[in-house]
């Protein structure tokens, strides 16, 4: 295997035990703790049996009792509380992607925001119709911005994206009446469709679900991936470091966590001020060392090569070791036990966003018109506090691996063009990857999405799955959470190829990547969504004829059902390893697993043993291989 070793689960799992003693010292909880007390879990939640849309109950389904106070029996009591949780998921996604759209509207070449991809904006204003000849690339952003802004709540027509997807895909979408309308439409149609006195239909149920899980996909996510890369750079391949030894014992480190790449960025780019650096060394400490959690570590490693502390159930780890002096949040999958954890520590809880505040935080408010003065705010902040450091607290796990990361479908495209000697000129197509599968040299692909979930065992599934995946000649393309769990075990450094079977490893040392690709954020599931249209397109397949499926083992919020229903709504038979609280009803699992197969010929597997979970997605696959006599 080379010089390459892995850092095992187990190895991470003994550093946080060594953490939570640190805690235990200070009277710290932490999720381990709060686990226990919340077991077991509801069985009527579990099975989505129970009803409090309104106040004549709550309701639950039982043997005894097989209908609610207004006769709506299981299977739409299930079904309602499924769509509701696409509802929520598809909103902050594409929230997050709204607030990017209103940046790019406030860019201004002498500002705090500019254009960093301009061929990009342009690129995308003539796929839209919008003229750009002669005009300034400024007012070309904010014409575009603007134009984006109307799909969240225009009164006609569907989203613009879906002009991406192919035509037979297109058609689908629009036989089974899922094409979305606009994304607030989606949302609003979905809790209304789920209030009291409406529908109680499974098969109406799932198909809303469906179409707000594409406003999502095809609409809000699509516009944060595109714009944050118009306003902030298209990612390209660059080395950086993943797992909690990033953080630096001598410096002031600042932790990033969340999701919207406004803050991070400007953050960063105050870190690495000078005048800043020089304010951190009269604090005491010898620099500044951003390091970042979730998603919005995604966003800054791949367009800065930022290293990754850590994913989603790692967040209260950077605090327990003793040497965070802040942690700065903007939205989404922050644990709210951070303020109470900051407070046993010498750390700042630093939230910036009006629709994430927190009890036991330090609020400063952060918007596009003063992101500036409260960046450098923020980083003064955190160097002042160094100074309140104890260091008996201080423990930071010796663990970190290297990792390539920044694989946006462009950057994808060209980095395989050089996979293959055909004589064809190729650049700027997937045709490389196309002739890679059909010759057998890689038997297909998976897109390993989603978060952790303390009901599997913590980053397990995802590393495990994608070690026998890479040894069966599977590409891993990873994004979110995901993504964050092979950074931390080393599965995207470049020397990871020595776990590839033959084939693998062999593109992987053509093209020189990792066997298992960074995508980016969880909204960067929307670059996927790209990735496998223009295979389709180049290769003639649809979609759901590709050897290609996606899985999200360890999900856990409803931003994970948006996306699972988007993916499979793209044609990508999706697996679970969690249950998606639809037990209770043998109708909805059926519509969910098989019926949606009828209109967009992919469809659901849920399977929570994760051994048999890896072993499902190769057999799906080479069922498509077999069925196109590859």
């Amino acid at each position: 295997m080379g010089d390459l070793k892995l850092t095992t689960v187990e190895e991470m799992e003994a550093a946080t035990a060594r953490l939570l003693e640190t805690g235990a010292k200070v009277g710290a909880d932490a999720w381990q703790l709060r686990v226990k007390n919340q077991t077991p879990h509801c069985k009527f939640g579990e099975q989505g049996v129970c009803c409090r849309i309104c106040a004549m109950g709550p309701c639950r389904i039982t043997p005894k009792a097989p209908r609610g106070i207004c006769g709506c029996d299981v299977h739409g009591i299930v079904g309602r509380n499924y769509l509701k949780f696409t509802a929520g998921g598809a909103a902050t996604h594409s929230d997050h992607g709204r607030e990017i759209c209103h940046t790019l509207y406030e860019a201004k070449p002498d500002g705090a925001y500019k254009v960093k991809d301009p061929e990009k904006l342009i690129r995308i204003a003539k796929e839209w119709g919008v003229e750009t000849e002669g005009k300034d690339i400024y007012d070309l952003a904010h014409e575009m911005a603007e134009t984006a802004l109307m799909e969240y709540g225009k009164p006609f027509g569907v989203q613009r994206w879906l002009k991406r997807a192919p035509e037979h895909t297109q058609k689908l979408w629009h036989d089974a009446e899922i094409e979305p309308r606009a994304i607030d439409r989606e949302v609003a149609t979905s809790l209304h469709m789920a209030h009291m006195g409406c529908s109680s239909l499974p098969e109406a149920l799932v198909r809303q679900s469906l179409r707000a899980g594409l406003a999502d996909g095809w609409g809000g996510s699509m516009c944060g991936t595109e714009f944050s890369d118009v306003l902030f750079g298209t990612p390209k391949p660059l080395d950086t470091e993943a797992n909690l030894g990033v953080m630096n014992a001598d410096n002031v480190n600042i932790v990033v966590h969340g999701h919207d790449p406004s803050l991070s960025e400007m953050v960063c780019e105050y870190a690495d001020d000078p005048e800043m650096i020089a304010y951190a060394k009269s604090m005491g400490a010898k620099g500044i060392t951003v390091s970042g959690v979730c998603c919005t570590s995604n966003e800054v490693a791949m367009r800065r090569g930022v290293p990754m502390a850590g994913n989603f159930l790692q967040q209260e780890n950077v605090v327990l070791t003793g040497a965070c002096e802040a942690i700065v949040v903007d939205v989404q999958c922050i644990f709210p036990a951070l303020g109470p954890l900051s407070k046993c520590f010498h750390t700042k809880f630093i939230t910036t966003s009006p629709i994430a505040q927190m009890p036991d935080s330090d609020y400063i408010r952060f918007d596009v018109g003063t992101a500036a003065e409260k960046a450098k705010q923020i980083v003064m902040t955190a160097c002042e506090n160094f100074k309140n450091r104890k260091p008996d607290l201080v423990y930071i796990p010796d663990m970190k691996q290297k990792a390539t990361v920044g694989y946006s479908f462009e950057a994808l495209v060209k980095t395989l063009d050089g996979v293959t000697n055909s004589q064809v000129d190729v650049t700027g197509t997937t045709k490389p990857l196309i002739e890679c599968i059909t010759s057998g040299v890689i038997r297909g692909a998976v897109a390993m999405v989603g978060c952790n979930n303390p009901k599997i065992r913590p980053d397990y599934a995802h590393i495990e799955l994608m070690k026998k995946l890479i040894a069966n000649d599977i590409v891993v393309v990873a994004s979110g959470c995901s993504a964050q769990a092979a950074a931390k075990a080393g599965l995207m450094d470049k020397a990871a190829k020595d776990l590839c079977g033959a084939g693998l490893k062999r593109v992987c040392e053509l093209a020189d990547i990792p066997p298992v690709l960074h995508m980016g954020s969880c909204v960067d599931i929307s670059r996927m969504m790209i990735l496998v249209a223009e295979l389709s397109k180049d290769s003639g397949l649809n979609i759901s004829q590709l050897p290609v499926v996606g899985c999200a083992p360890e999900w856990m919020s409803e931003k994970a059902v948006s996306i699972g229903n988007y993916v499979v709504a793209t044609g990508i038979d999706t697996f679970l390893g969690v249950d998606p609280y639809v037990a209770g009803s043998s109708e909805m699992g059926q519509w969910l697993t098989e019926g949606v197969r009828d209109w967009v010929e992919a469809a659901y597997t849920v399977e929570t043993d994760i051994e048999k979970l890896v072993d499902k997605m190769i057999d799906r696959i080479e069922e498509k291989r077999t069925a196109l006599g590859i």
